[in-house]
């Protein structure tokens, strides 16, 4: 088997953890006592993810390749369109869950659909207006069932699939059609 080329980031973490980045590097985290040779040993015990992952990573690259970016003007009417859709979704489906929220937010973010902070607000990206709505309500009750879960639990999952029965369809679409929406926010904030 061919040497597998890699970063090693050590920190005081407790665990060894593995990352295949887009421009198709690997990046281990260790933490400061683990030998080279321990290193060695673990990433070579992953080469066939690796090699899967470097593959993957290509095929998102050749898939967002030709994907044009918003303009400045199309971003802010997705910002405004995506608000006037979400925030009756967000209002809706808390008062069915019995769930609070702080502010809510909507973004152009180049890695998550939604986030819920441990204060309880909520963070939307723009490009969900781009999706199916059945899409666009699995995010917003997935962020929801974390006022109550803030985590991804069993019962987080039990919590998000009571409120959405179907939402493993929109959580795939959403998996299968992703890199190319985040890919329209182009290199915005």
């Amino acid at each position: 088997m061919a040497d597998i080329e890699y970063f090693v980031e050590k920190s005081h973490r407790r665990t060894l953890s593995l990352a295949v980045k887009p421009d198709g590097s690997v990046v281990v985290k260790a933490p400061l006592f683990v030998r080279n040779s321990d290193i060695k040993r673990f990433v070579d015990s992953h080469a066939d993810w690796i090699a899967k992952n470097v593959i993957k990573n290509a095929a998102r690259s050749e898939r967002i390749s030709h994907v044009e970016p918003l303009t400045e003007p199309e971003l802010k009417a997705l910002k405004k369109k995506a608000r006037e859709l979400i925030m009756p979704l967000v209002h809706e489906y808390a008062e069915i869950m019995g769930v609070t929220y702080g502010t809510v937010a909507i973004r152009a973010q180049k890695s998550r659909f939604g986030s819920c902070s441990g204060k309880g607000n909520l963070n939307f990206n723009c490009v969900l207006a781009l999706c199916p709505e059945g899409a666009m309500r699995y995010v917003v009750v997935h962020e929801l069932c974390h006022r109550r879960h803030m985590n991804h639990s069993r019962a987080f999952w039990s919590m998000v699939e009571d409120y959405m029965p179907d939402y493993k369809e929109h959580r795939l679409w959403l998996k299968r059609n992703g890199d190319v929406l985040m890919a329209r926010i182009g290199k915005q904030e």
